[in-house]
């Protein structure tokens, strides 16, 4: 019995020591909701839903080989005739950012062919970083004042919206590649 009470003692202590020495991490309170009523900056909504779509995105291209950029899916899986390739995807997402994510005021300063000439994953992977660039930067552009405005493509908000439907369109298509490879899209992956 005295061992037993020892042991039972000395565990308790441990446990006392344990939670005593042990660090406390309070958890950041959630941001507080904004009172019904209020007005959220388009930056806010456009910013959010564009950051998670580039931090898809751009994980999704990462995660296909080097050696499957060139991938396109055979006419006999399905109707595939005439589809672009992985690489081809993500090159046409870039060229697309620059289109709808730009100043609609000036030229655009990008063609197809500069697209075109890109070959490696790197160089195709580093076009679609540098255009997630331009779109954040118009995105936080966006005012209350000037999201509704006509411009020569259209407004603000508008081309902000095309560009977001654009990317999930093409993001459901490079997460059918990636899975007709064997590869699990990164934001499918279990946490």
């Amino acid at each position: 019995m005295r061992t037993s009470a020892r042991l039972a003692t000395t565990v308790l202590a441990g446990c006392f020591l344990t939670a005593c020495c042990t660090p406390t991490f309070a958890q950041a309170a959630a941001p507080a909701k904004p009172p019904v009523g209020s007005v959220i900056p388009p930056t806010q909504i456009y910013g959010k839903i564009l950051t998670s779509l580039e931090t898809n995105f751009v994980a999704a291209a990462e995660a296909m080989p080097d050696d499957k950029f060139d991938f396109a899916p055979a006419e006999t899986a399905g109707e595939f005739k005439g589809v672009r390739t992985f690489g081809g995807e993500v090159k046409h997402v870039a060229q697309a950012n620059a289109f709808f994510f730009h100043d609609p005021n000036a030229p655009l300063v990008e063609t197809r062919a500069d697209y075109d000439k890109l070959k490696t994953k790197t160089e195709i992977v580093k076009a679609l970083k540098d255009s997630f660039a331009v779109a954040h930067t118009f995105v936080d552009a966006i005012t209350p004042e000037n999201a509704f405005v006509m411009t020569a493509n259209g407004t603000r908000a508008g081309l902000a919206t095309q560009g977001l439907e654009h990317l999930m369109d093409h993001y459901g298509q490079m997460v059918v590649y990636l899975r007709m490879n064997g590869i699990i899209p990164p934001a499918s992956r279990p946490k």
